[in-house]
């Protein structure tokens, strides 16, 4: 998008940067100012070496990746991302992982708390 070419790929990178908030509170590409965010974004650099990620798991960081791939031809398709192993894991299952769930619930209201706070 920064190269003002939208697709569908951008759509997935955009569902990425919301999968990586909902796991841990934060956005991936952060900043005091939108200058400095929007150069973070433009590098597409981002990282899991924070302490929220530790329980995360391998699949889920997976997917993130691969949904943010810098390179629009390398990332995931819409068709790609539902068919990952993660989603395919998450449908597996058939309890809801609470402490899963109440921290994707907590980790929203974090963020939009964040947000508000900018406007």
């Amino acid at each position: 998008m920064l190269r003002r070419k939208y697709s569908e790929k951008c759509d997935i990178w955009s569902c990425g940067v919301i999968l990586y908030i909902l796991l841990c509170g934060y956005p991936p590409f952060n900043g005091d100012n939108d200058k400095i965010i929007m150069d973070k974004v433009s590098t597409g650099k981002y990282d899991f070496n924070h302490a929220e990620w530790v329980g995360v798991s391998d699949e889920a960081k997976r997917l993130i990746r691969r949904m943010m791939e810098y390179d629009p031809n390398q990332r995931y398709s819409a068709e790609q991302a539902l068919a990952d192993p993660w989603f395919k894991i998450m449908l597996g299952e058939t309890s809801i992982d609470r402490p899963l769930a109440i921290s994707c619930l907590s980790n929203l209201k974090q963020f939009r708390v964040h947000i508000m706070r900018f406007n």
